[in-house]
């Protein structure tokens, strides 16, 4: 069981298609998971290790590194620990503060996230110096998942970890999309951009990976150990389109600008060995969701596994076809993607997948219809919310509480209307981090 408040989710509303959009939700997220997704990918017989078509006869092989750092890492870790054991000679993880370590041999590491801190930046450089030891025979798992922007950091020179924190708030409140931001985070690193591979060669890479982004393009899911097609020219870009040339720290801005081609990050890894194997897919979770939804009765249609733009818009259109969707009998639409929120001035408290789901309540044309919106990481924005589960009741009782929901999502301030609503979705640590999940479902 994945969400933790079921019962109050089901005490208002249509329990019955609340209760099947919870189903769905938590089948979803069982499929995701990285840990059983690793453990069928590798295996491990006496001396011969197998990753996917790979093999290696371990008597002939150097030693094994684990390393790693996202939301989604640590199960990666885990099952690398169940099957490889004392085989590993050195390892660190960085993982989101407050997960669950559920190792024993792996070395792990707590930072925090969305936005990086000293922590994280202290194990970039203790990861980095294990990457140095390492020598030509020796393997080297790569555990690198979304969320490893901020959970290891490693700033240029000049620029320092409270300038890098700055660089994370400023982006993300900049309403950009994820490639946007990382093409910009990327040219401000020592470790990302493919500067770790560089760092563990000539030993060779195995990377696992689960893609949180849409498209699933390695180097931004994986990017320190793959070579980077983004360029200073794209993150100048992002800083012109939304002007934040005078906002960022003077060190940032000023490297940024002055930087040329010759410290541009790795473009190919010439005759180095790097494997990348794609544990889960963005896509994966709606098509998970779809196969739920329609064993529950609903005949299901995946709109988009690419949805970007703003939550609070995007959150109206996906209730608007909800509404106008031409299909008989009990329906499903759902959407993968991630969407944004734009802070013109400090918020409050809320996520894209709050915000999602209650502006996409407002325009609910019938009772028995409900919108999920789900953070598959557990944590929607800087939030314990794993996102929300709303319908028209949502606005009933929001009124009849003297709540104004305009007013909130206009603050940008959902999350205290989610909770006293009990509509708010709590999960915890999901131990994986794919695309947001958009579930519309109609009797």
């Amino acid at each position: 069981m994945y969400i933790r408040n079921r019962e109050d989710l089901l005490s208002h509303g249509s329990s019955e298609l609340r209760r099947a959009a919870l189903d769905i939700a938590e089948h979803a997220l069982t499929r995701v998971d990285p840990y059983e997704a690793t453990r069928e990918l590798v295996s491990l017989d006496g001396n011969t290790l197998r990753v996917g078509d790979l093999t290696y006869d371990l008597s002939q092989r150097g030693r094994i590194y684990v390393l790693g750092a996202g939301k989604a890492s640590l199960p990666i870790a885990r099952a690398l620990e169940d099957i490889l054991g004392e085989r590993i000679h050195d390892s660190l993880v960085t993982v989101k503060e407050g997960q669950e370590s559920g190792t024993h041999l792996i070395n792990l590491r707590e930072a925090s996230h969305p936005l990086p801190d000293e922590r994280g930046f202290q194990a970039s450089k203790n990861m980095m110096r294990l990457a140095q030891q390492t020598v030509e025979d020796d393997i080297v798992f790569c555990a690198i998942t979304g969320g490893s922007s901020a959970l290891a950091p490693y700033p240029v020179d000049g620029v320092s970890i409270d300038d890098k924190r700055l660089v994370h708030k400023l982006l993300l409140e900049s309403g950009a999309s994820i490639r946007e931001i990382n093409a910009v985070r990327k040219h401000l690193s020592l470790i990302k951009g493919g500067r770790l591979a560089l760092a563990i060669f000539p030993a060779e890479i195995i990377n696992l990976t689960v893609s949180d982004v849409t498209g699933d393009p390695y180097d931004y899911i994986t990017c320190p150990t793959v070579p980077d097609t983004s360029t200073f020219d794209d993150a100048r870009r992002v800083l012109d389109r939304y002007r934040l040339w005078e906002r960022f720290p003077p060190p940032a801005a000023a490297y940024l600008r002055d930087a040329t081609y010759e410290c541009e990050n790795p473009k190919g890894f010439g005759d180095h060995r790097v494997h990348t194997f794609l544990l889960v897919k963005s896509s994966t979770v709606c098509e998970a969701a779809a196969e739920k939804a329609q064993e529950l009765g609903f005949a299901p249609s995946i709109l988009t596994t690419e949805m970007e733009g703003d939550s609070i818009e995007e959150g109206l259109a996906f209730a608007q076809k909800l509404n106008s969707h031409e299909g008989k009998g009990p329906i499903a639409i759902i959407a993968g993607g991630e969407t944004t929120v734009t802070l013109e001035s400090e918020g409050g408290e809320g996520g894209p997948n709050q915000e999602f789901a209650l502006s996409a309540a407002r325009v609910l044309s019938i009772d028995e219809q409900v919108v999920l919106s789900l953070d598959t990481d557990g944590t929607d924005g800087p939030t314990p919310l794993a996102g929300a589960l709303t319908d028209r009741s949502t606005i009933a009782r929001a009124r009849e509480s003297g709540a104004d929901v305009d007013l909130a999502l206009q603050r940008h301030d959902v999350s205290p209307l989610l909770r006293a609503l009990n509509d708010a979705l709590i999960t915890g640590h999901t131990g994986t981090n794919v695309n947001d999940l958009k579930l519309g479902l109609r009797q």
